[in-house]
């Protein structure tokens, strides 16, 4: 019998219950979890995010998870590359990307190399975009309250 490693990638930046729901769900899939942390550089360059949680830190807690057995720094954009690296059988994914150029292209490669790609349903109630949304919204509300704070102290 052939060892279903699986393998599933993410920033887990703000981690929060889509995360946890793809590491939950990819497990129940496969004999082996390996979890793919993309660098603070790779959600540079990549995604044109800049992390709040530093690499390191989401490893460690990516890797507290039970339901994943190793993790891996995701230091190149290459998903081909990283599964020369990791040796995984399956690829797990939320299910925005089926039916993408981006989707259908990871696809093509995958099958070339007999690694299957497996969508999970996106949790679009919550994610990480809207996490900072909210974020930079409190900032930018505290930022104003400080504003007119000072304003009425130069006042008064």
């Amino acid at each position: 019998m052939t060892t279903r490693i699986g393998y599933a990638a993410g920033g887990f930046d703000l981690f929060h219950i889509g995360h946890l729901n793809l590491l939950r769900h990819a497990r129940e899939h496969c004999d082996e979890l390996v979890a793919g942390v993309v660098s603070d550089e790779m959600l540079r360059e990549v995604k044109g995010v800049e992390p709040v949680i530093p690499t390191l830190e989401r490893v460690e807690i990516v890797r507290a998870i039970r339901w994943v057995d190793r993790v891996h720094v995701e230091t190149v954009p290459d998903k081909l590359e990283t599964w020369r690296e990791v040796g995984f059988t399956h690829f797990f994914k939320g299910d925005d990307w089926r039916g993408t150029e981006k989707g259908a292209r990871l696809e093509r490669e995958f099958a070339a190399v007999g690694v299957e790609i497996v969508y999970f349903p996106y949790t679009a109630h919550t994610s990480s975009s809207a996490l900072r949304r909210a974020l930079a919204q409190l900032d930018a509300l505290a930022d104003a309250a400080a504003q007119q704070a000072v304003g009425a102290a130069i006042v008064g």
